[in-house]
């Protein structure tokens, strides 16, 4: 059950949207059906309708709701709306003239999943395939729209607006570490693929993705999850405060694991997260929110294939086991959302992060060093600071109405003692190859119009970045320090066509760009400082039978400059132009009443554009993915979800003379829920398949080989893991 109160004054209607636990929903879709004016609730359940009257009827949908549609009888009596809560069903989909109107995919896989990793919470993005390889605790490797996007190059990832990518990383840029949020508290992914987004700035080429997390818990809850490979996982929800003006929870996560590798991995992660939001007026709401994470673990390393096809190691041995690493972070921030009047408001938030980072690894074992081997040690310490703020005013007038938005953000990174060593058994540091300080600030700003014509949204937007580059190269022996600064401008324009509350059809195109790494842009002048990406979409939303919902899409994407994974040197480092063409297909099909069908079909034909033909493949650019998946959720308390990945073999190297092996994984998950005890059982991997999931085109030596091998070097796939839980919920 949700209530809305509704006070309509000056034609503008004014409103909040709770639950019967008087907590707020965020995301209502409210619509005007005679005039086609809409709008939405935000975090503290607000919302304001303009151009409203007698008679009007208006649409409440949202996702786990039953729509509701309310006729306004009176101007000056308060309506209480009542939502009955629901199952998942597209029935409720309204398709928004909204230029994130894909978000409805996220909202009902969110809803409909079960969910219990950070892994897990990045496949919810239609299209994002990642790929782990250093023992559970390093960044995943993430491919979208025919990028291998190694860590985080060309896709912009926060929590609550915090940024994850880490600039200028020792480990390689845009290194996006995503472990520090517990996916049970996620309410919302906001995501949208090219870079079409004025509120999106660096990073921002493939996509970006947003995780919002909740202000308040449904219920407190404890989970215990026990699994082969001596995994155990601990879970703690628990609720402070739930009231009109005080909410507060806090959130705490134990995983840990030996893993199915014949060197154990000793993965520990712990987590605690806590939110207080205060709201003290309807025109002001607070919330603060932290968060502790700190991750150890050992590997074994991508290993070569020939090394498995002689019979020296199983898939699951190393060539050197003593890889892996440790990595921390500790956010705190403050946001406030302030209305103006009952058609402005202004969102702010500060943040600050301190964030360590050790990583150990060895891709060539002994090509440089024969006696020693070729382990190497990437190590930083960084504090992360920023502000950001919003302002956005909403007009209607006649048949013109929509919105304004002008915002700007400052984001500072300061990296201490950031470096790449040679060294032997993680203990003795035989050289540093790079030592230095890294400071690089970004300061943005952005505006963009939201212009509803009819059944047209014209959304025409301006974006321009700063940044300010700074290193103190630690090796030299006299004191320096390199400076540069650099400065882009990034237009978008975006056009919708609604003929229906069914159908949306879009045109988007716009510049991004991904910064440079600091020492790049300081010590090598033939490489670009801040690469420019030009894209576009075409494509179509639609709803051809109320519980069928269905994206299409074909798209371009030209970039001045693109990074590659280099295995020998354990970093990113640019290369060339790279042009990208691909088509998408999205469908969410309820089949019967609680029985949901999706997939997700991705091409993408991508090639360096400076190359010859033949030499211009993109190395480990995928270009066919799909996924495909059942799920049965019986509101009796059952769940049983059937989940099918597949990518296609790729290149591996620029000639195609290397292929990194496709695969096809299938994961089961099931689960009952029984009063305030919920049953969960998942199966990774459910028929055993032999899979890499990740690979790397690299040359290496073994310590008896004479000369080195360029060939395929892995990181096996999980085999069949079976993981059961149990949950008390009060």
């Amino acid at each position: 059950m949700s209530f809305a109160f509704l006070q309509i004054q000056a034609q503008t209607l004014n409103g909040k949207v709770l639950d019967h636990f008087a907590r707020p929903i965020n995301n209502v879709h409210v619509l005007n059906v005679h005039t086609g004016n809409h709008t939405h609730t935000d975090r503290l359940g607000n919302f304001v309708l303009s151009g409203v009257s007698l008679k009007d009827s208006l649409l409440f949908s949202h996702v786990g709701f039953r729509n509701e549609y309310v006729v306004l009888n009176s101007l000056t009596e308060q309506l209480v709306l009542e939502l009955e809560q629901n199952t998942i069903s597209i029935d409720a989909v309204v398709i928004e003239p909204e230029i994130n109107a894909l978000n409805l995919i996220a909202d009902i896989d969110l809803k409909s999943n079960s969910i219990n990793s950070s892994q897990d919470i990045l496949r919810q993005v239609p299209g994002l395939f990642i790929g782990q390889h250093a023992g559970g605790g390093k960044a995943e490797q993430i491919f979208l729209r025919g990028f291998d996007i190694d860590h985080g190059t060309d896709i912009k990832i926060t929590v609550d607006g915090i940024p994850v990518n880490m600039v200028s990383h020792a480990h390689g840029q845009g290194y996006a570490d995503l472990h520090f949020l517990i996916p049970e508290i996620v309410e919302r992914i906001d995501f949208g693929k090219g870079p079409y987004y004025a509120d999106q700035g660096n990073f921002n080429t493939a996509g970006y993705v947003d995780f919002q997390t909740k202000k308040s818990l449904d219920q407190s809850s404890i989970q215990l999850e026990v699994g082969q490979f001596n995994t155990q996982r601990f879970l703690g929800l628990f609720n402070i405060l739930n009231d009109t003006k005080h909410k507060a929870y806090i959130a705490t996560e134990f995983l840990g694991t030996d893993g199915p590798f014949e060197s154990s991995q000793f993965f520990r992660r712990r987590n605690l997260s806590a939110s207080y939001t205060f709201q003290p007026s309807d025109f002001d709401s607070f919330t603060l929110s932290m968060s502790h994470f700190e991750s150890s673990w050992d590997a074994s390393g991508q290993i070569p294939q020939r090394a498995v096809d002689q019979g020296l190691i199983s898939r699951f041995g190393a060539i050197d086991d003593t890889e892996g690493g440790a990595t921390g972070r500790n956010n705190i921030q403050l946001q406030h959302k302030h209305y103006v009047s009952e058609n402005e408001f202004i969102t702010s938030q500060v943040f600050v992060s301190q964030y360590d980072f050790e990583l150990y690894s060895n891709f060539t074992f002994f090509l440089e060093d024969s006696a020693n081997g070729d382990q190497i040690k990437q190590k930083e310490n960084r504090v992360l600071y920023g502000i950001q703020s919003e302002y956005q005013k909403n007009f209607s007038h006649d048949k013109l109405s929509g919105n304004w938005n002008v915002g700007f953000s400052f984001r500072g990174d300061e990296s201490k003692d950031n470096y790449l060593a040679n060294t032997i058994n993680r203990r003795e540091i035989q050289d540093y190859i790079q030592r230095g300080n890294v400071r690089e600030n970004n300061l943005g700003a952005f505006t963009s119009l939201n212009l509803n014509v009819g059944k047209f949204v014209f959304v025409p937007a301006l974006r321009y970045d700063r940044f300010e580059f700074e290193y103190q190269d630690e090796l030299l022996i006299n004191y320096q320090r390199d400076q540069q600064s650099k400065d882009i401008w990034s237009p978008k324009l975006n056009i919708l066509f609604n003929p229906s509350r069914q159908m949306q059809w879009y045109l988007k195109g716009g510049k991004g760009f991904h910064s440079n790494d600091t020492r790049v842009v300081l010590f090598d002048e033939a490489r670009d400082i801040l690469p420019a990406a030009y894209g576009g979409d075409f494509g179509v939303i639609w709803k051809p039978r109320p519980k069928l919902f269905v994206n299409a899409a074909i798209w371009t994407l030209y970039l001045d400059q693109e990074f590659v994974y280099v295995g020998d040197a354990g970093i990113v480092e640019p290369s060339g132009k790279t042009e990208r063409q691909g088509a998408e297909f999205s469908m969410r099909y309820e089949l019967f009443d609680h029985l949901l069908m999706s997939a997700d079909v991705n091409y993408t034909f991508a090639r360096s554009a400076a190359d010859p033909e033949g030499d211009n493949f993109i190395p480990l650019a995928p270009d066919l993915t799909a996924v495909g998946s059942l799920k049965w959720i019986d509101p009796k308390g059952w769940f049983v979800g059937l989940n099918v990945r597949y990518m296609d073999d790729r290149p591996a190297n620029e000639n195609n003379s290397i292929i990194a092996e496709g695969y096809t994984v299938v994961d089961l998950n099931a689960g009952y829920q029984w009063k305030h005890l919920a049953f969960g059982l998942q199966i990774q991997n459910l028929f055993d398949t032999e899979w890499n999931e990740t690979q790397f085109a690299t040359a290496s030596r073994l310590q008896d080989e004479l000369e080195p091998v360029e060939e395929i070097h892995f990181t096996p796939g999980t085999p069949f893991f079976a993981k059961g839980s149990i949950a008390y919920r009060f």
